[in-house]
């Protein structure tokens, strides 16, 4: 039985959405699980929930469907990632949304699937997800290290950036993505010439910082996220890297990350992103939405979090065509229905679901603005260029992917 007190006990809370007329229909349940208080807790936390909600609000009681959403902070921790998915499980949870955190994610993957429910990862880095880990039973959405890595290092030795020296936090997510990194960088012509492992979390970089100054690298390569980020880059401004003709290069940065710093920390950083609340009206009209329902009126939605709103609108259609019941039976009938779907919605546009479980859509390469560009609040980025999804992701038959013919 789904009750309160359960719910209660794994840190979550719960909406419900209810259709108005018809039969009574399964109850689909919907479990937002990331970071709500920890390092991570702005790229996802109560925002992903709010877009999640959004979702529901568009799609579910339009369609006959009655939804319940919970949500928990996993704290970082994948053991309590994991324990809460069990719960949830025994209480009649469908599906895992956000989930941020590559180690959380790999410890999750199996237990999904052996329980045949459905794991929606739209803030996780590590591309081994939709490679030989992938199974039917898990779909990747936004972003992952193959992405940011092929996209942002490739540009930047093209424009001159041949020497790099990583930063990365030192636990997978870190690792992957600096060794995807590393792989385009040299592919493109380029060098690395030094690294620096950090434990996760961390205050104090000034250790990496000097190892970095003293490389004398073109290119800092910053493989880490969240608060650490934040404090990476603004102590990279205090040793004045940049100021010597360093290039500071966030491999994963989210707008609200920018936000944290401020556009005269931030000026000039690199990044990728396939997501931008300014891109363009659909962006904007969802970002407006999302704002008025109460996501925060002093905020936007990043990458990951439109990523859970578009991932939330999949799968109910999905849901919607094979019916609830069928749904609630097999996650991964669910999933084999979403991937005969074209993605469409305001946060993408239109993408694709491969048979891998790797969602693809353009992505695109900013520099954040200096603060004279920018127009107010949130004006935070101008588009360098746009890479299409071909040039983007790893390709479909590169992944080791049992689930893909032929691979």
């Amino acid at each position: 039985m789904f009750t309160r007190r359960a719910v209660l006990a794994g840190g979550a809370t719960m909406t419900a959405t209810r259709p108005s007329l018809g039969q009574p229909q399964p109850v689909i349940r919907l479990g937002v699980l990331n970071d709500q208080s920890s390092t991570y807790r702005d790229n996802g936390g109560v925002g992903s929930v709010a877009c999640v909600r959004q979702a529901v609000a568009e799609f579910a009681a339009a369609n006959g469907l009655t939804v319940e959403i919970v949500s928990a902070d996993h704290q970082n921790r994948p053991d309590l990632g994991v324990s809460i998915a069990r719960q949830w499980f025994e209480q009649g949870v469908d599906v895992l949304l956000d989930i941020q955190g590559s180690a959380i994610a790999l410890a999750l993957n199996n237990l999904v699937r052996e329980r045949d429910k459905v794991m929606l990862a739209s803030n996780v880095a590590v591309a081994e997800l939709t490679g030989r880990s992938c199974t039917p039973n898990t779909v990747h959405w936004a972003y992952d290290t193959y992405m940011l890595a092929r996209s942002t290092g490739t540009a930047v030795v093209r424009a001159g950036g041949d020497t790099w020296f990583f930063i990365r936090a030192d636990y997978s997510f870190g690792k992957a993505l600096q060794d995807d990194a590393t792989t385009f960088v040299t592919r493109a012509g380029g060098r690395v010439v030094g690294s620096v492992a950090m434990p996760f979390p961390s205050s104090d970089f000034s250790s990496a910082l000097l190892q970095a100054q003293a490389s004398r690298a073109k290119v800092v390569g910053l493989a880490n996220a969240g608060d650490d980020l934040v404090n990476c880059i603004k102590q990279a401004g205090e040793f004045g890297l940049t100021r010597r003709g360093q290039r500071m290069v966030a491999l994963l940065l989210f707008i609200n990350n920018v936000h944290a710093l401020g556009l005269e920390a931030a000026q000039g950083l690199t990044l990728t992103e396939s997501f931008y609340w300014d891109l363009n009206d659909r962006t904007r009209a969802l970002s407006e939405r999302v704002v008025a329902s109460g996501f925060s009126r002093q905020s936007k939605p990043n990458m990951s979090q439109a990523a859970t709103y578009s991932a939330t609108l999949h799968y109910l259609k999905a849901v919607a065509a094979i019916g609830a019941a069928e749904a609630k039976r097999s996650g991964a009938a669910v999933v084999a229905r979403m991937k005969t779907m074209p993605v469409e919605d305001d946060a993408f546009g239109g993408a694709t679901l491969r048979e891998d479980g790797r969602v693809v859509s353009p992505a695109y390469l900013f520099e954040v603005k200096r603060p004279g560009e920018s127009r107010g609040a949130w004006d935070y980025y101008k588009l360098i260029s746009t890479v299409p999804p071909e040039e983007a992701w790893r390709p479909l038959q590169e992944g080791g992917c049992g689930l893909v013919r032929g691979a």
